[in-house]
């Protein structure tokens, strides 16, 4: 029994030396991938980008990320073994020393940080820290009360395409999150911004990311479900009985339409105001979206379900605007960047500039 044992042990070591093994090679083909990207980046002022997109580099369910000065290391299929976890960090310790380093083990239910740090780690992670992302600053931490990171990276090439239109425009930010794409416009010079989201704990960092940055005009903020204000813009009004029950309170908002609105819901949510669903009625979200939209104007969609087909969904949106009057004069995809490599040139995350 004692050698059965010992040789157990042994097949046990030589496994997970293989395995360690195997991962630091797929880091190091994702990080060489990465070179001309990390230089351009640097060079205009960017700091925060993927380096390991395990989905697609060898290791299904692995996310690395830099935001800065940390390094944000996420599970969402299993949660690392501490000796893949130790090797991860001895490699990038040397390709990018001087990174702080957070796991989070993200394989729960519903992606919940699952993961226990000792009160040290968890004083690095809950740290409060300036990104850059094409000169504009925005905060982070690599744990909060949340469980996404404060600046989602595969919708840089969306906020990027964005300061490429929105100067001297008006911009509506749906589902603004922490406002990342407000932000952006107010940097760009836009001539008013509008950020709703339904967390004022969101809309708090979203403040914080203006106050960091100098901005030409002062972003509005505004607490409300998306459905409420989406009416109320649009003009369609926002009832304060539906079917004899009073709806939950929300802000008084004057009709108004904008140049540019940028629509980016979750994948499901439900709230007395309306469903999001973005599998099987994108068009309940995307039509008042769509009438929030002035005349000649654009409105950026995004749909982060892997499963809804590009072209798919595409139809939808087509059909949705004919069917609403606003029928799509141009399309734009946009692609998220080399950081979030794509085999098939079709990303999980779709991106959708419409010109209506």
């Amino acid at each position: 029994m004692r050698g059965f044992s010992a040789f157990g042990d042994r097949f046990g070591c030589r496994v997970l030396l293989a395995m360690t093994d195997s991962l630091t090679t797929h880091l190091a083909t994702a990080f060489a991938a990465r070179t001309e990207l990390m230089a351009r980046l640097q060079a205009e002022q960017t700091d925060a980008y993927r380096l390991f997109h395990g989905s697609v580099e060898g290791h299904p369910g692995l996310t690395v990320d830099r935001y800065g000065d940390l390094l944000l290391v996420q599970c969402f299929h299993s949660p690392l073994t501490p000796e893949a976890l130790a090797a991860l960090a001895a490699f990038y310790a040397e390709k990018l020393p001087g990174l702080a380093l957070v796991y989070n083990d993200r394989s729960q239910s519903n992606s919940r940080i699952g993961n226990i740090l000792p009160p040290e780690q968890l004083a690095v992670a809950m740290q409060p820290r300036e990104v850059h992302e094409m000169g504009i600053t925005y905060l982070v931490q690599g744990r909060h009360a949340g469980q996404d990171p404060w600046l989602f990276l595969d919708l840089r090439a969306a906020r990027r395409r964005v300061m490429q239109e929105v100067a001297g425009k008006s911009l509506l930010n749906l589902f603004a999150y922490t406002c990342g794409v407000g932000i952006a416009a107010a940097k760009a010079g836009a001539r008013f911004v509008v950020n709703v989201d339904f967390a004022e704990s969101s809309l708090q960092i979203g403040k914080e990311n203006a106050r960091c940055n100098e901005l030409a005009v002062r972003p509005r903020f505004v607490k409300s479900d998306a459905f409420a204000a989406m009416r109320q813009f649009s003009g369609l009004g926002q009832a304060e009985f539906v079917r004899g029950k009073r709806m939950p309170p929300f802000p008084k908002i004057e009709a108004r339409t904008f140049d540019m609105v940028f629509l980016d819901p979750p994948r499901y949510a439900k709230s007395a105001f309306g469903v999001v669903d973005l599998v099987n009625d994108y068009a309940s979200v995307f039509k008042p979206a769509l009438l929030c939209t002035s005349e000649g104007g654009a409105l950026i969609c995004t749909n982060n379900v892997a499963e809804v087909p590009r072209d798919a969904w595409l139809d939808l949106l087509q059909r949705s605007a004919a069917k609403a009057g606003r029928p799509i004069r141009e399309m734009e995809w946009i692609t998220p960047e080399a950081d979030f490599p794509s085999p098939d040139g079709q990303p999980p995350l779709k991106i959708a500039l419409l010109r209506v």
